[in-house]
């Protein structure tokens, strides 16, 4: 793992400074709306970053091929940078909420740059490994951007320079590496009406885990400050919070191997509607309950995402499963999308602890239809159950993830894109290898 750290560090640095600078981004306009405006404003700007990631795939693939990887890397990195610093020009919320659309949009765009990278650098042997280390550089990323407030707990803008700092900063490691171009990048097919067919238990659970996911990065700040939380204190419950959603997927993963998928998830909306119940109830909340309670419900709804990835690759054929991956990140993304808005028009009206009826509520949704009554298996392919894949939890990550994930078979995808595109060139910078571990 030490060689596969030293061989890929250029990439999973940028891939750190970029998610460091979001999720401080993400935590200090939430705190900064909340003293001046409500919740739905709050919601409104996630669900506007959420958009533009979900956008951001269409306009990443047409600016590649126009520009270049290295050129389309810098000159996102470059819009997203000054979308930062102009959230200090201007207090105008409509002004914030094109930005954040902005920003979201330009950092699809360097995820689609980094992930073709460090799948045509990566070899058979590699690619698991490879996939794991860059899922980690993310939460990595992530967790810093919240202690990030602790030790500057002013909202000043030295937070709005230090995330511009971070979002320029990335185009060095990118800028100076040795390594050659990806090839060019190829759309990816995508039958929604075949999926919603042959996986509708899989998409009802992301759709929900983009939902609460979603909710939980634009709000979570807003509800930590409305329950008497300090900014460090606020920071510290996020980090808190996005750790347990890493520190789940290595057990979640054990465990996903050895246990039906669909009596995971079910039980795992059970006892995650469970573990939301105190702060669902409770409007006011001891500083301990949130953390405790916080970590417990972070760490079980970070597994939805993972489990239900896995399910639906049970019951895919391989030649489907890029498809399936963009399918997939597209139901999370209209999920997250919709997460801030209802959770932010409740909160306003009905108070903080609002956010966590919506995941008590959502969460019983999951517990009572995702049930292995529901399911026929008359779908489920030959070599299933495959090994569970900890995934990335939210939309930063593109569908050329499905790249990196060592079930990929590259004959298979080959093959789909010469059937798409019988008149395209060979080398298509989305496949893996044909003899990949599992693990």
């Amino acid at each position: 793992m030490i060689f596969i750290l030293k061989s890929f560090r250029s990439l999973y640095l940028a891939t750190l400074l970029m998610l460091l600078g979001s999720g401080l981004l993400s935590t200090y306009l939430a705190l900064r709306v909340a003293a001046t405006a409500d919740g739905l404003w709050v919601g409104a700007l996630m669900t506007a970053n959420y958009l533009g990631l979900a956008l951001g795939g269409k306009v990443g693939h047409r600016l590649i091929a126009r520009v270049g990887h290295i050129r389309a890397y810098v000159a996102c990195a470059g819009i997203g940078t000054a979308a930062v610093l102009g959230h200090g020009l201007s207090e105008l919320l409509p002004a914030w909420l094109f930005l954040r659309f902005l920003i979201g949009i330009c950092m699809m765009c360097q995820y689609m740059v980094i992930e073709s990278w460090l799948n045509e650098q990566a070899s058979a042997s590699q690619r698991g490994q490879v996939f794991s280390g860059y899922m980690g550089a993310s939460y990595l990323g992530l967790v810093l951007g919240q202690l990030a407030l602790v030790a500057h707990p002013g909202l000043g803008p030295e937070l709005l320079m230090l995330v511009a700092l971070c979002f320029s900063l990335c185009l060095v490691p990118v800028a100076l590496t040795h390594n050659l171009h990806p090839a060019a990048l190829r759309p990816v097919p995508l039958d929604p009406r075949f999926f919603f067919k042959r996986v509708p238990l899989s998409l009802m659970t992301i759709l929900v885990a983009g939902l609460l996911i979603g909710a939980f990065y634009g709000l979570g700040p807003l509800y930590g400050a409305r329950m008497g939380l300090s900014n460090e204190q606020v920071g510290l419950f996020m980090g808190c919070c996005i750790l347990a959603g890493l520190l789940v997927q290595w057990p979640l993963g054990w465990l996903s191997d050895r246990r039906d998928r669909i009596w995971l998830i079910g039980r795992c909306g059970a006892l995650l509607a469970l573990a939301a119940l105190p702060l669902a109830v409770l409007p006011v909340a001891p500083a301990w309950l949130m953390f405790a309670a916080g970590f417990v419900v972070c760490a079980l709804q970070f597994s939805l995402y993972p489990l239900a990835v896995a399910l639906a690759n049970d019951h895919v054929d391989g030649e489907q499963r890029v498809s399936l991956t963009a399918m997939l990140l597209l139901t999370f993304g209209v999920g997250a999308s919709l997460g801030p808005l209802l959770s932010g028009f409740l909160m306003r009206f009905f108070g903080a602890n609002m956010l966590y009826v919506v995941v008590l509520a959502f969460s019983l949704i999951v517990a009572w239809y995702v049930q292995p009554r529901r399911a026929t298996h008359l779908h489920q392919v030959d070599n299933a159950p495959l090994r569970h894949i900890a995934m990335p939890d939210s939309t930063s990550s593109s569908p050329l993830a499905a790249a990196l994930d060592p079930r990929v078979d590259e004959q298979i995808v080959q093959e789909q894109m010469q059937e798409t595109e019988p008149s395209a060139s060979d080398g298509d910078g989305l496949a893996g290898s044909d003899e990949l571990p599992r693990h």
